[in-house]
Order: C-alpha cells, then structure tokens, then sequence
C-alpha cells in the first residue's frame, strides 16, 4: 500500500478543493460553474453577518464571483437546489442522483422532519399547477408551535413536496424560496432515469474522491441515509477496476483516484492566505479538518454567548498550506467596514510578519466582496489551546 506524508495529503486535499484560489481560462459566471461542478455542491446558510456561506464558500476558489452569478446559474437551470448532507446548491448534470433520496422519501422508507399531511400537500400542489410559483407567504396558515418547528403547516407541505421531488425551487426572492413544478423547472434534456445501486454508488464515491483527493468510506457517506452498503461495493469495485486505490496517510487509510496522485507533484500557492467560511467544503466534516490539518474547529454561533471561545462568527484562515488562524468577523454596514472583532493565530504559526502581510491583502479583497470600503482588525492573540 502506497503512503502519503501529511503534507502531500493536505496538498492533495486543497488542489483537489480548487485552494488557494488562482486564476482560472473563461469568464466569471463560467468559472462559477466549473468551481460549483468540482466541488459537488455548496452548502446554503442563513447567517449573514458577511456574506452567507454558498457565496463566500465560491469566491474563496473564484476571485472574481459575484452573488448575482448563483441567482443566473439558477435562471439558466445549470444548478439547483437540493440536499446532498445539507440544504446546497447542486450543478443540474447531477440530478438524477438525487433520485434514490427523493423516492424513499416518498415513499416513507425515509422521513423528512415534518409529518406529512397528504390533503394538505395535495391541496398545495393544486395551487401551484393552476397558478403557477408560489412562496410559502401565498398560502394562509398559522405556525403550529407545538410542533417543535414552530413553521406553517402549508410551509411544511411545500417542504415535504419539495423533498419527495414533486416541487423543485425555481428561484429565490429575497432569500425566500419560490416553489413550481418539477416538470416546469428541469430542463427537458435533464437525465431523470433512476441510477442503479451500483451507479449511486459509483457516483458517491468518485465525486467525493474528485472534490477531496482522498478519502474514507466513513466520510463519504457523512450525513447520508442508507448509503453505506451501495458504497462499501463501489469501493471494492472500483478498487478491483483499478480506478482508485489505497493509500495511507498517518496512522489511517484513505481511498484515493489513481490519476489524483498526479497532483502531489504539482505546485501549490502557499503566499495567498484565504478566509474561508464555517462551512466551506474543505472542513465541513470537522473531524477529518482535526486529522489531516491538526486543526479542531467548532463553528460557536450556535454556543451560548458565555461559553464562546473565539467568538459569534470565527472563519478559519489558509495560508502556506496550512490552516493557521481564525478571524470572529463582522460586517458593519453603516460604516461600510469590515470588522475582525478577534483574530487568533495558531500556536505552531511560523513567520508571523509573512502572513499578516498575506493576510491584510486577503482581508482588503473580503471586505470588497462584502462590500465594504475598509477592514479593521480589533483585537489579535494567540490560541494556545
């Protein structure tokens, strides 16, 4: 079995990842597309004290992303919305692969978090056929607050449709989904036929190995439902096809694509440092972050506020391959100014001068893209946990 030095497997893992950045052939709305297509999906996240994390998570690998390009990519039906172990934004050339998902939940071999009220999401679908897309604030219903959700039962029924793949979101208007009909939205080219086991499979494996470089079968079916066994066989298929192989990295072993072992002896931009969102699809899965770069993260908007070690919002920051620090960040919009509240540099960080220079033409580019004329740095410390 062939061994990889951490510091290969954390340069496999970032080129695999589009990171740091760098200047990429064709137009910006193109390389939008490219960027969301390696990596599989981008996570969609509500919070907003910069900009919300499916935009920050591609212009940290597409300097020159805007927001407006999701919204056209969207239009143009080249992505949509949908699950993969979050709400996320998938290129439309991978839709069938939601299929398997969309029929168990259908058909009750997998639940959704809301209970299905059949008249109800009938009654719903009805409305949208006649009148076309509809936002949850059309239809009147109050919230049931002994749910645990606290969300309209008509809400929960668009929910619940949209899951089970009879709706599809054809947009967003101020952040609030627009549902239509699945038939109205994905273009008539789009493959529909369900995937085999074995394609799934396939397909869940090698579309983690394209976007990460290397990995388990544990982190390949992170947050998935009754994928284990489809993937297990696709690995030893794979394997015995010899399209990937195993390596071994540290004390653990990893699958990796044979031809991904190319990009080892490829370069890497160690000068760029890039702040990267809490939920960016390099350390989405928490533990492998802690693994592969000796790195314990914990996203602590969710903490209570006396319990917070770094901060509301504290993004991890690249640099010379490495992650080395963290920034509690906050844009405040009346001053058009980008506040780091509290950056914390890593103990082992070397060469501090380099990459706060590195980092100050990182943080002036964030606060563009967040649109603000400035950055100021508040408070600076070490983590020495």
């Amino acid at each position: 079995m062939e061994s990889l030095s951490l510091a290969q497997a954390q340069k496999l893992a970032l080129l695999s990842q589009g990171l740091p950045s760098s200047e990429k052939k064709g137009g910006a709305y193109d390389k939008t597309l490219k960027v969301l297509e390696q990596l599989g999906y981008v996570q969609i996240d509500t919070i907003s004290v910069v900009q919300r994390a499916h935009h920050h998570t591609l212009w940290s690998r597409n300097l020159s992303y805007q927001p407006h390009h999701l919204e056209q990519l969207v239009a143009n039906k080249k992505v949509f919305e949908y699950w993969s172990h979050a709400a996320a934004y998938l290129p439309i050339k991978h839709y069938r692969y939601t299929l398997p998902r969309k029929a168990a939940i259908k058909s009750g071999e997998q639940r959704h978090w809301y209970c299905k009220d059949r008249q109800l999401m009938q009654n719903v679908l009805r409305r949208i056929e006649e009148e076309g897309p509809l936002m949850a604030k059309d239809f009147e219903s109050k919230a049931n607050k002994t749910d645990g959700w606290n969300t309209k039962p008509s809400k929960r029924a668009l929910e619940n449709l949209y899951m089970q793949g009879d709706l599809m979101i054809a947009e967003r208007r101020g952040f609030q989904k627009v549902y239509d009909l699945t038939s109205r939205v994905l273009p008539l080219e789009t493959n529909t036929s369900m995937p085999t086991a074995q394609e799934y499979g396939r397909f869940l494996v090698m579309s983690y190995l394209n976007a990460h470089g290397f990995g388990s079968l544990a982190e390949m079916v992170y947050q998935l439902k009754d994928v284990r066994d489809i993937v297990k066989q696709a690995l030893h298929d794979l394997e015995a096809m010899q399209k990937i192989t195993k390596v071994k990295i540290g004390s653990g072993e990893y699958y990796v694509c044979i031809k991904a072992l190319e990009l080892v002896n490829k370069r890497l931009n160690r000068k760029r440092a890039k702040i990267l969102s809490p939920f960016d699809n390099l350390l989405i899965q928490r533990k492998r972050a802690s693994g592969i770069f000796n790195f314990d993260y914990l996203i602590e908007c969710y903490v209570p506020k006396q319990k917070r070690q770094f901060g509301y919002f504290c993004l991890p920051i690249l640099w010379n391959g490495q992650l080395v620090a963290r920034a509690d960040c906050k844009v405040d919009k009346n001053h058009s100014r980008l506040d780091v509240l509290h950056l914390f540099t890593e103990a082992n960080l070397k060469d501090k001068d380099t990459f706060l220079t590195a980092l100050e033409q990182e943080l002036q580019a964030f606060a563009i893209f967040n649109q603000c004329h400035c950055f100021t740095i508040h408070n600076h410390s070490e983590n020495c946990r």
